[in-house]
């Protein structure tokens, strides 16, 4: 016993070594992938301004990648963000298994899931820019209802899933209204009002976010109900259905100002965010 209790002493020293030669690293990835996550925020907030506007359709995360890619010198930029939100979902996977923050269990959970969420994001660019396709937003969420739906128990995990997505986004509009977001920012650099628009900028964003994932959980939910898959939306699905709502223009341009305010916080996190990776 005592034998094997040393062996596993020094694995985790040895572990505990190589997460600390690796954090230079994990820390120069965490903030390109803070900086890529934020182009890409900005893009579906001003997207979704044109949006209310009456000047094209709303679209989700992929579809921002398509308009990167319809641009000049779109496909060496695209892979810049595959890069970037490669390098965000590694520092999710870090925060979700090292807890190098000293965050909670559930918190943790998410970032495993943020971690995939992103690594998924990150190799749906890569191909994008390798094949120069500019496939947009499609019916991914209606595949992947119709999917889980079909195996036994489905209606009811689509149900749990819509409910547990809808709780995130009531999670982030209390999180915008009550946390103190400055508080892994070192904004001690910038002036007062700097500071306060910039934590400003940051509790419209995760407002914006929270209405758009509470309308995506309500939509999985209503699917789950009548066990329609077509029902089901992902974002570009949710923005559009807050456009259709009376005085709809006017609530997804406040939602793509919000999304606009949580892009720039991103990039206030890839500057200034206490980063400990080990």
């Amino acid at each position: 016993m005592a034998q094997m209790n040393g062996m596993a002493g020094q694995a985790g020293a040895a572990a505990r070594s190589a997460a600390r030669e690796a954090a230079p690293w994990v820390e120069r990835l965490a903030r390109i992938g803070y900086a890529a996550r934020g182009a890409v925020y900005v893009i579906l907030g001003i997207i979704a301004g044109q949006a209310a506007l009456g000047k094209r359709g709303v679209t989700d995360q992929r579809g921002v990648f398509a308009e990167i890619l319809s641009r000049p010198g779109g496909k060496f930029m695209l892979g810049i963000v595959a890069l970037g939100l490669l390098g965000y979902a590694l520092w999710r996977f870090v925060a979700a298994t090292m807890n190098p923050e000293g965050d909670g269990a559930g918190k943790r959970a998410a970032f495993a899931v943020s971690a995939v969420i992103h690594t998924g994001l990150a190799i749906s660019a890569a191909r994008m820019a390798m094949s120069s396709t500019s496939g947009g937003g499609g019916n991914g969420a209606t595949s992947l209802t119709a999917k889980v739906m079909d195996a036994p128990g489905g209606q009811w995990l689509v149900a749990l899933a819509g409910l547990i997505i809808a709780g995130f986004g009531v999670q982030q509009l209390i999180h915008a209204w009550k946390a103190e977001l400055d508080k892994r920012l070192d904004l001690s650099r910038l002036e007062s009002n700097t500071r306060q628009a910039a934590i400003a900028a940051a509790r419209a964003g995760l407002a914006a976010r929270g209405v758009v994932f509470v309308v995506m959980g309500f939509f999985l939910v209503q699917a789950a109900l009548h066990r329609n898959p077509g029902e089901s939306r992902g974002m570009d699905g949710a923005l559009e259905a807050l456009h259709g709502t009376a005085y709809g223009p006017w609530v997804l341009g406040l939602v793509a100002l919000g999304l606009i305010g949580f892009g720039v916080t991103q990039f206030l996190n890839a500057r200034y965010r206490r980063i400990q990776p080990a």
